[in-house]
């Protein structure tokens, strides 16, 4: 087995990618994708289910249950899963710690997860990953499939993501929150922002404290932004940096407020981006959202998928914010 790859020496290579002298680039690796539906059994305790979401983009989700729910008549609340990957890693719903992260939240808290893949950057740069989840949502909407249909229950939706996939959460929430009634009978309760990665023009001070991060260095992140924005934008677009828009729209929230969604972030100080988490969640206050923060000391970037007791503790906590 080849030793782990050092970001802050080969953050490309950490990656997947080679950069190509014409501003593309070549993948190490490109991961197969189910393109039919199908039916298969990861773990006794769990059943899950590929549907295609969009044969045109190749994008597709995993539906997840609990098994011993298919044997009852109740219905359980629909968490939508965006996962992480800086936007541009080619890792996909169907990665193994993934698969991980998924089973334990549906086993422990218990619900049902949906769990939406998306395109890559910079071969489809922002807002390709958020047209992408949005349409994964009026997908569930109008899906005839009997599994979500009989066990989901439409009316206790919230979205998750972790790291880029937080930040969709986050942009998919508010393209979505002013579109409640073309979305029912799904309807979103919150949203669950694990690790978001978020950005900006100027360092915080955990990003220069932990600018050589074994998880998620300055370097690494930095290429994320340069290969996920728009051309031509820099880390204060609001894509990357939501104090811009925050700050100058005041009306931002509105609609989150009318719905009455709240919101849970959720982060740790070994992570380079707590401090932008800190912000962001004392602006939110500041206008008047539910917004709650679980911070913890210690950790880094995506701890819990590699802490089987780090991911349970997750669990629980998301288990509470659900159930309320």
């Amino acid at each position: 087995m080849s030793d782990p790859i050092d970001p802050n020496v080969d953050p490309y290579g950490y990656l997947g990618i080679t950069p190509n002298t014409d501003g593309s680039i070549t993948r190490s690796q490109i991961p197969s994708r189910p393109f039919a539906t199908s039916t298969t059994d990861h773990d006794s305790l769990i059943f899950t289910k590929d549907v295609v979401i969009n044969p045109a983009k190749d994008s597709w989700a995993r539906i997840i249950i609990p098994r011993e729910v298919l044997s009852s008549e109740n219905k359980l609340p629909l968490v939508v899963y965006f996962h992480g990957g800086g936007f541009v890693m080619a890792i996909t719903i169907d990665t193994p710690i993934l698969q991980n992260f998924c089973a334990t939240l549906v086993a422990e808290i218990p619900a049902i997860v949906v769990s939406v893949d998306y395109r890559y950057a910079p071969e489809n740069r922002l807002p390709a990953a958020y047209d992408d989840c949005v349409e994964s949502l009026y997908w569930i909407k109008n899906t005839l499939d009997e599994l979500l249909r009989k066990y989901a229950d439409f009316s206790k939706c919230f979205l998750l993501g972790t790291s880029s996939g937080g930040n969709i959460a986050y942009h998919v929430g508010l393209r979505v929150a002013g579109v409640g009634e073309y979305l029912k009978p799904l309807e979103i309760k919150g949203l669950i922002l694990y690790h978001s990665l978020f950005g900006g023009n100027e360092r915080t001070k955990s990003e220069l404290r932990l600018a050589r991060d074994k998880m998620l260095p300055l370097n690494a992140s930095d290429i994320m932004w340069e290969l996920g924005l728009p051309i031509g934008s820099d880390r204060d677009h609001p894509y990357c940096n939501p104090m811009v828009e925050i700050r100058s729209n005041e009306n931002l929230f509105d609609q989150v407020k009318i719905q009455g969604w709240r919101i849970l972030m959720i982060d740790c100080d070994g992570d380079p981006m707590i401090d932008r988490q800190i912000e962001v969640l004392k602006m939110l206050k500041k206008k008047g959202v539910q917004v709650v923060g679980c911070f913890s000391e210690g950790g880094f970037h995506g701890r819990e998928y590699f802490d089987g007791m780090k991911l349970k503790e997750l669990a629980l906590v998301i288990k509470e914010f659900v159930r309320v």
